[in-house]
């Protein structure tokens, strides 16, 4: 396994990391008022635009999963149509299983839909980037020694820490606290996002410290 590619691994996800930071910053300097609790949704907007464009351009740009195969024009506009339909599919999936996990069903749609936007970003869209939209490849890598390469192992341990950060920040909510970040779905928000930052720094760490047991082969 190459050093190389572990430290392209860990310049890419800090640059995720400092996009998130730099999205809870810099538009306070555009927007009156603007805070992340104060004004959470349009923080969620912010935050899943700059992640999720840093996502596409270093993917672009890195080109961790690239194929040998010339795709067409138009098998690459299909492709990407696609994945602008799973993204959506998935924005839907998450608002259903957040709303069975107790989120109100009426009340707030918007703030539980731009949750599962965010959720999406932090997990979706890291797999489209990387897998594209071919849901044996998604089943693959979620399962157990499923992972082809440091970056498809990266993509597992952010998934799931940004899943675990989110379940994680919802036990505050029902304390009696009264706690302005315990209003929905700020807590779980914050867990995912948390949980997705720390699993860029926990990835790349994990895999160069296991670096000499972790065997890729080609399936």
């Amino acid at each position: 396994m190459r050093e190389a590619e572990i430290g392209r691994l860990l310049a890419a996800n800090l640059l995720c990391a400092l996009a998130i930071v730099l999205a809870a910053v810099l538009p306070a300097f555009f927007l009156d008022g603007f805070s992340v609790l104060g004004t959470h949704l349009t923080w969620l907007c912010v935050c899943s635009v700059c992640v999720a464009t840093l996502n596409i351009i270093l993917h672009l740009v890195l080109k961790p999963n690239q194929s040998s195969k010339r795709r067409s024009f138009t098998h690459k506009i299909s492709r990407f149509l696609k994945c602008c339909i799973y993204f959506f599919m998935s924005c839907i999936l998450f608002h259903a299983i957040i709303v069975l996990y107790g989120a109100p069903l009426i009340e707030s749609v918007t703030e539980t839909f731009l949750f599962a936007v965010l959720l999406s970003t932090f997990t979706t869209l890291q797999c489209l980037c990387l897998l594209g939209p071919n849901i044996q490849a998604w089943i693959r890598v979620f399962s157990k020694n499923g992972a082809l390469s440091i970056w498809e192992s990266s993509l597992q341990i952010t998934s799931m820490c940004s899943i675990l950060g989110a379940w994680f920040g919802a036990f505050p909510i029902p304390l009696d606290w009264d706690r302005p970040w315990q209003v929905w779905p700020i807590s779980c928000s914050l867990g995912a996002t948390f949980g997705y930052m720390a699993g860029l720094i926990i990835a790349p760490l994990w895999i160069h410290w296991n670096r000499k047991q972790l065997t890729y082969k080609s399936r």
